[in-house]
């Protein structure tokens, strides 16, 4: 790899090529006016949602959100990477793709990093699979599992291990036999560095993260090992241990089973969100193979996007007391933005005392599919969830169901399936749908700072090997606070707003040096956004989105470009500079309070020298 491909070679490139011809190449299209159409290739659809845009040489999906421009094509139907994709398309040009020099070094190093972590993870895997084969200790882990119901094929299909009793058998393994370097089995969240270690050099630095437990491989899209979960055999705690956040694994992304699921159907009808590892092979065991599950954290608009783009339907499976129910309906609130028409969400609650797995084992498949097929509705779950406390006869129980329902309806997407949740609140208050249409009009959308957010997990806290040191119980409270995010619904507005109309990035009320003290992640992409229409005065919306195309801050902008619910024209440029002040003057606040903070430190010390009358 020579270098880094310039940046006006790519422009070029698309310039030249036409998606119309790309995209055709590989998926029929149909002339539609002077659009095209076809049936997504990204999801299952019988009606086309498909459209190209020879215009604005651009895709998108109505259906399950999918867009951008040829290069993003080529790089999600062919599953191929940038430089790969970029390649494609110089080579149907007779181009020949040129390199910056000075950054191919770069380059080499971070995929070289990548490969070498995702290499001591597939190590780590064989080592544990022959663990439960082979190690003195594995008739404990063989026992457990048969105990739960499973075979050895089942085991087999989902690599599932076992991480021996030791401080540094795994460390061991891929040291000496493997050549693995600690640092990148560290990194790969294999082994923990000792506290000791951290402070000075030490031979006897690390030990194994996962130790005496059940393991249990997390496979990416590609069935590449980037994590793992750990079941506990003694009395450690906790209970399931999970890996941290790598540079190749990311547990708000993935989902656990939905690599076993798709081997084993390529087409499913619809996917079952469970709760643990566990749920997910057993209900395998028993043939349900369409199970998966999150990584201890709750179900987000990431993962339902994914699930959606292969299926049209998914079951959350949750327990029936009150700590199930909460749960989902944090689930519910997550699924509305993405209740696009012809997508159908369900909950289905269990017996108390049960989880997927004891009731498959119980009521067998044919039990556990029947009850499955009668999971309520998200528009049933929705109003029974808000009737729960109020008396929808009186009414001060209808104001409220509206000043409750409303809110939440309007994150749906305009379709069918809106207007009927609209009928059903005007059955259920006795109101007129003209009431509920000008109640819905007058009503804003709820924002991070308005809806109740979802309580972190817990962090997981390693256990504490002998000769590393005792562990202070205020440093965990510091790492794990949540950042406060008053600004970030004010930037997803002007980023929403400068979607729609790029032109606004050339107000001169702009400041954005002072914009950059906000350390955000919202504030950040805005930043940019900003800046490239800045320096590209006549840019347009989809030159934005294929500028991030492919990134995860891409698919947040496709997502806000399918928001309707935007501000009309003839008052955008108003309420675009009303935010940005806004920003700066929080911006201004927090430098104020910093400047504040760094003047009370000398004095603080000061103070802690003072003598003791």
């Amino acid at each position: 790899m020579a270098g880094l491909i310039p940046q006006h070679f790519i422009d070029d490139l698309l310039s030249r090529v036409d998606i119309v011809e790309v995209i055709d190449k590989r998926v029929k299209l149909r002339k539609t006016g002077k659009n095209y159409s076809a049936c997504c290739p990204f999801h299952q659809e019988k009606t086309p949602s498909f459209s190209v845009e020879p215009d604005k040489q651009f895709y998108y999906c109505f259906g399950c959100g999918a867009g951008g421009n040829a290069l993003g094509f080529v790089m999600d139907f062919d599953h191929k990477d940038f430089p790969e994709a970029v390649e494609t398309l110089a080579n149907d040009l007779g181009l020949t793709v040129p390199r910056e020099q000075g950054s191919g070094q770069q380059d080499a190093r971070r995929k070289s990093e990548h490969d070498a972590l995702v290499a001591a993870l597939e190590q780590a895997n064989q080592y544990y699979q022959q663990q439960l084969r082979q190690h003195p200790s594995r008739q404990r882990a063989v026992s457990y599992l048969k105990s739960r119901g499973l075979t050895g094929q089942i085991a087999k299909r989902f690599g599932i291990g076992l991480a021996p009793p030791g401080w540094e058998n795994l460390l061991q393994e891929l040291e000496h036999k493997y050549r693995i370097d600690r640092a990148t089995m560290e990194k790969a969240g294999l082994v923990i560095a000792r506290e000791a270690a951290k402070r000075k050099s030490d031979t006897d630095s690390h030990y194994d993260r996962f130790r005496d437990r059940i393991m249990f491989p997390i496979r990416d899209a590609r069935g590449r090992v980037i994590g793992f979960g750990g079941r506990v055999l003694g009395d450690d705690k906790p209970k399931y241990l999970n890996s941290p956040e790598t540079p190749v694994y990311h547990k708000g992304r993935e989902l656990y089973g939905l690599y076993e699921s798709r081997q084993a159907s390529r087409k499913p009808e619809r996917f079952l969100i469970v709760e643990g590892y566990m749920d997910v092979v057993a209900l395998a065991q028993h043939g349900i193979d369409f199970a998966v599950a999150t990584l201890g954290t709750a179900t987000n608009a990431t993962h339902l996007t994914r699930l959606f783009r292969l299926v049209p339907e998914v079951v959350f499976c949750f327990d029936g007391d009150d700590a199930g129910r909460a749960a989902a309906w944090r689930a519910l609130a997550a699924s509305l933005p993405l209740m696009e028409d012809g997508r159908q969400i369900r909950f289905l609650f269990l017996p108390e005392g049960e989880d997927p797995d004891t009731l498959v084992r119980k009521e067998g498949s044919k039990g556990f599919l029947a009850r499955l097929d009668k999971a309520r509705s998200l528009s049933d779950y929705f109003f029974e969830h808000l009737l729960e406390e109020l008396d929808a006869t009186s009414m001060d129980g209808r104001a409220k169901l509206f000043s409750q329902a409303i809110p939440l309806i309007k994150q749906l997407p305009r379709g069918l399936f809106q207007q009927l949740m609209l009928d059903e609140l005007a059955r259920q208050t006795q109101s007129q749908r003209e009431t509920i249409n000008e109640l819905l009009n007058n009503t804003p959308a709820p924002t991070e700072s308005t809806t109740s957010p979802v309580p972190p997990a817990p962090p997981e806290w390693p256990d504490t090997p002998p000769g590393s040191g005792r562990q202070s119980a205020a440093e965990p409270a510091l790492n794990t606070r949540p950042k406060q995010r008053v600004q970030k619904p004010a930037a997803l507005a002007a980023l929403e707003l400068l979607l729609h109309q790029p032109d606004l990035a050339q107000s001169t009320e702009i400041n954005v040096e002072q914009l950059r003290l906000l350390d955000d992640p919202d504030t950040s992409l805005l930043l940019e956004l900003l800046e490239f229409a800045r320096s590209h005065p006549n840019t347009g919306t989809y030159a934005l989105l294929g500028h991030c195309y492919g990134t995860p801050q891409g698919n947040r902008l496709t997502q806000l470009l399918k928001n309707e619910k935007i501000t009309p024209e003839a008052g955008r440029s108003h309420e675009f500079s009303f935010i940005i002040k806004s920003l700066q003057q929080e911006a201004e606040k927090q430098a104020m309070r910093r400047q504040l903070l760094e003047r009370l430190k000398p004095l603080s010390r000061s103070a802690k020298n003072e003598p003791m009358d």
